[in-house]
């Protein structure tokens, strides 16, 4: 079903010929996360916008201008049909298909009386949002951030916090207080972040560097700290870590949610 809507109803290729087709990739990473039958409604959420959320990176990361990323991000902001028109028809697709996810979303847990989650879920997206006009501000300007200034940032560009919020909507034991807990920004969603941030950086700064990027973590640890790139890769592994050692200590306090959420 995801597939055919990717390829038939978005028809990425065509459309959005600039992104990454992730969507299997996607499917098994969604796998990893649960697998059990009962899950088919939130693995289909979680997919969709993964997939949307991986079209907009590309926009922000290797395609849009930064006078129509400005636009595109007062428009997500706003949350808006009536803003479609502002923009361009590559943001214009691709702003339709995310407001019609999530309006499909709210129908479907409307039914289940829990449309509460899509506010908490429209809220993440918006600070990714955020987070990817940031990067692309720094870009523009040639700027290379401290590593504080670029981990504030590049934990949340990750996307990792906005698809836990995300992976609870489908799931019958969510909770409004599940999702005010993760929307909190608890230590162990900063602290898989962080792994998620610093792990994606060592691996794949090369590419998106040939690709026309922002300063990663490794460019930002080296130009602060005037060091080689395996001294930075060296530091980077010590705050992994140390983030590592951060989600054993919160499993070990009782968190707040049910079982079936926690695992």
């Amino acid at each position: 079903m995801v597939i055919r809507w990717w390829t038939k109803d978005l028809n990425v290729s065509a459309k959005f010929p600039f992104a990454r087709d992730r969507v299997v990739e996607g499917c098994f990473w969604v796998l990893g996360i649960y697998f059990e039958p009962q899950y088919s409604l939130a693995r289909r959420i979680m997919m969709k916008i993964m997939a949307i959320s991986s079209i907009i990176d590309d926009i922000y990361d290797a395609y849009g201008t930064i006078d129509e990323l400005e636009l595109f991000t007062k428009v997500i902001e706003r949350w808006d049909i009536c803003c479609l028109n502002d923009l361009p028809d590559y943001m214009r697709l691709c702003y339709t298909a995310l407001l019609d996810i999530f309006e499909e979303i709210e129908q479907e847990m409307r039914q289940k009386g829990k449309a509460y989650c899509i506010e908490y879920a429209k809220k993440e997206m918006k600070r990714l949002i955020q987070a990817y006009i940031t990067e692309a501000r720094w870009f523009h300007c040639n700027y290379t951030p401290t590593v504080e200034e670029y981990m504030k940032v590049g934990t949340l560009s990750c996307g990792y916090a906005m698809l836990t919020t995300v992976s609870f909507i489908g799931m019958e034991d969510s909770t409004e207080e599940a999702f005010r807990w993760a929307t909190s920004d608890p230590i162990v969603i900063v602290a898989a972040s962080t792994l998620c941030r610093l792990m994606d950086d060592i691996v794949g700064h090369e590419f998106e560097q040939k690709r026309g990027h922002v300063a990663s973590s490794l460019e930002c640890y080296m130009k602060q700290h005037n060091t080689s790139r395996q001294e930075a890769i060296e530091e980077l592994l010590k705050v992994i870590e140390s983030a590592w050692k951060d989600i054993n200590d919160a499993c070990l306090d009782p968190i707040p949610l049910p079982l079936a959420l926690r695992e």
